[in-house]
């Protein structure tokens, strides 16, 4: 129960992280946004690294650094793909990340009940279905954006994968810093890279910074859920952070949810409360 409670603490955390980096997105540049605010978790992971006397553990800072890479290449497919493809395609098939480490974690020997596993698929196909979006798009980037929207789920999936199985051996520590090494170096490179401007005005530099802060919060949640219970299930409760997203946008900015999101949100929460009582 701690574990289930841990990875839907990730999830809500996660989702408002979203929000307010969408909400942040729309007026500011987006490698600021991204390189400011990871900044900002990693010089707080610097904080608690130095308390505890600068020690990480090899095989967990190694892990997350592949979780790092992964979700900061995710994230830029992801975002591509919002720029070129079609949003009502785009977001569920992202959304189906968590099929990447729940499919893994089955597959290197985890065995849930059948009971369990049920209910996270009914709680992941709650998550698709409130990503869901009737919003019309012009065709001609319909396939390139649905083939970038796959590539941001394959890496989202496997940040979430290779960030619990650093954090499977109670690593904590090591886990988070490594995925923030991971991360921070490839989107400063990409922002090198692309010349992108990484200022921002200074009104805004604390809500950023305290985005990153909410995103590492994220990312301590699930490594902690991750050591408590099974990563097949533990990825999937964390990653129903677009009903969590969704739903911030219509009690924030007023937007419009559409019956088939109505009916992922309900979903979702179904499958969360079979997965609980098993």
């Amino acid at each position: 129960m701690v574990a289930i409670a841990l990875a839907l603490g990730s999830s809500l955390v996660w989702g408002c992280a979203d929000f307010m980096d969408g909400v942040f997105s729309r007026r500011l540049p987006l490698a600021a946004v991204t390189v400011i605010s990871q900044a900002a978790g990693f010089a707080l992971l610097l904080g608690w690294l130095a308390g505890a006397g600068f020690s990480l553990d090899a095989r967990a800072f190694g892990l997350g650094c592949l979780a790092g890479v992964g979700g900061a290449a995710g994230l830029a497919a992801f975002y591509r793909a919002l720029s070129v493809g079609r949003m009502s395609i785009v977001s569920p098939v992202a959304a189906c990340g968590a099929l990447v480490p729940f499919t893994l974690a089955l597959a290197t020997g985890e065995r849930p009940s059948v009971f369990v596993v049920g209910g996270a698929v009914v709680a992941l196909a709650g998550a698709v279905l409130a990503a869901a979006e009737e919003h019309r798009a012009d065709d001609a980037g319909r396939r390139r954006g649905a083939l970038l929207a796959i590539a941001a789920a394959v890496a989202l999936g496997l940040f979430v994968y290779f960030l619990g199985l650093a954090g499977r051996d109670g690593e904590t520590l090591s886990a988070l810093v490594g995925a923030r090494v991971g991360s921070l170096s490839l989107l400063v490179a990409a922002a090198a890279a692309t010349r992108s401007s990484l200022r921002i005005d200074r009104a805004s530099l604390p809500a950023v910074a305290a985005l990153g802060i909410l995103d590492t919060t994220a990312n301590c949640l699930f490594v902690l859920a991750s050591a408590r219970g099974y990563l097949s299930v533990v990825s999937v409760l964390g990653s129903l952070y677009p009903v969590v997203t969704v739903l911030a946008a219509h009690l924030a900015l007023g937007e419009r949810v559409s019956r088939i999101q109505l009916g992922g949100v309900a979903l979702a929460l179904a499958g969360v409360a079979v997965v609980a009582s098993g």
